[in-house]
């Protein structure tokens, strides 16, 4: 005979304690959003490796920034100047245009008190004697084309003056209009490095040490790319060397030239290693990238422009192949940054804020950020 007791409802245990399937189901949601929920910080909070790529992403915005900055601030100088030659000239034409005005009031004053607007005849009454008369025509006539002088010179001070003021106003908005750029272009580079600290403030002290691990790591493989570099050039020195070994002694006054340069510039640079980078400097005691290239060129007695996308156009495009000390190393599709290349794939440059003049590695960020070589002077 069946049997009629109910089946058991299908379910699991949980310490020992068999539960029905609704339980376990909830049990299980209850499970998966515990999981989630703690996972879900981890997801949102970046690694450190993108932390790093961040941090320097925010610089060299800010690195760019700051040749905008430079330019601002250059252009600002520079309009300065040609606004206060415009008003000076303004100030003279009108001091100018004033005597003018009163030179043609004593014409009229003294056609006045000589009867000039007489007819003749009335003049002629006037006249003691015929010798008189004569004398007085004549200097009647002198006396008009003088005032017709007079006005004609008036006139065309007054057109110019005019023109003047006109170029004043111009140059003037104009400069207000490039010191706003001024102010954007500062508080780009504030707000830039403020969004670096804070990102670099939130890291704990374990953090922190990683991330001066990937650093050191990052600086290793750079200093490696550089040791290549500069075995393929003492090879490529050597093979030219002893292509052109009949020749050795007839080398072009040009080489020599650039070289001594060089020399200086590097030089210079060399003294200037420990002193900050900071944005906007270009020395005595610190610097940003173009402020140091610029200085260490200047000192060898040769004039870069302030800016690095300027310096790139300062000189002769060269491969990296055949960089020599001295050149210019300019990085990122934007030339935002530029070092001064001293040999065996190395150079001395001021990094980022917070950062110190230093030699380093060309290849410091890869080989992919390098842009190109110039040779100035």
């Amino acid at each position: 005979m069946a049997s009629h007791r109910k089946s058991r409802p299908v379910g699991t245990r949980v310490a020992g304690i068999r539960t029905p399937a609704l339980a376990t189901a909830a049990l299980t949601s209850v499970a998966l959003l515990s999981q989630s929920a703690n996972a879900a910080p981890a997801d949102d909070k970046p690694s450190l490796e993108e932390v790093e790529k961040k941090v320097d992403d925010l610089y060299r915005q800010a690195e760019s920034a700051t040749d905008n900055y430079n330019a601002a601030k250059e252009k600002t100088a520079t309009q300065r100047k040609q606004v206060d030659t415009l008003l000076d000239d303004v100030a003279r034409r009108t001091e100018k245009l004033n005597e003018a005005r009163e030179e043609l009031g004593s014409f009229a004053a003294a056609q006045y008190r000589t009867g000039a607007g007489a007819s003749g005849t009335a003049t002629f009454l006037l006249a003691d004697t015929p010798q008189d008369y004569f004398d007085q025509t004549q200097l009647m006539g002198r006396l008009t084309n003088r005032q017709k002088g007079a006005v004609d010179d008036y006139v065309s001070e007054q057109s110019a003056t005019m023109k003047k003021r006109q170029e004043a106003s111009q140059s003037l908005q104009t400069l207000t209009e490039t010191q706003s750029d001024l102010k954007t272009a500062k508080a780009t580079v504030q707000q830039k490095l403020a969004d670096a600290r804070e990102m670099l403030s939130e890291l704990t002290a374990q953090e922190k040490a990683r991330l001066a691990a990937l650093e050191k790591q990052k600086q290793e493989a750079a200093a490696r790319k550089a040791a290549e570099l500069a075995q393929q050039q003492a090879a490529a020195e050597k093979a030219a060397q002893e292509a052109t070994a009949p020749q050795e002694s007839t080398s072009t006054p040009t080489d020599s030239s650039y070289a001594t340069k060089a020399a200086k510039a590097l030089a210079f640079a060399r003294a200037q290693i420990g002193k900050p980078y900071v944005w906007g400097a270009t020395g005595p005691d610190s610097y940003d990238c173009s402020g140091l290239t610029q200085a260490a060129w200047k000192a060898a007695g040769v004039d870069l422009p302030r800016v690095t996308y300027d310096q790139v156009n300062a000189g002769t495009t060269v491969s990296l192949a055949d960089a020599q000390p001295g050149d210019l190393v300019f990085f990122y599709d934007d030339i935002s940054h530029v070092g001064l290349y001293i040999g065996n794939g190395m150079m001395i440059h001021a990094p980022k804020p917070g950062a110190y003049v230093r030699e380093e590695s060309i290849y410091y960020d890869g080989e992919s950020a390098i842009h190109s070589v110039v040779r100035p002077a």
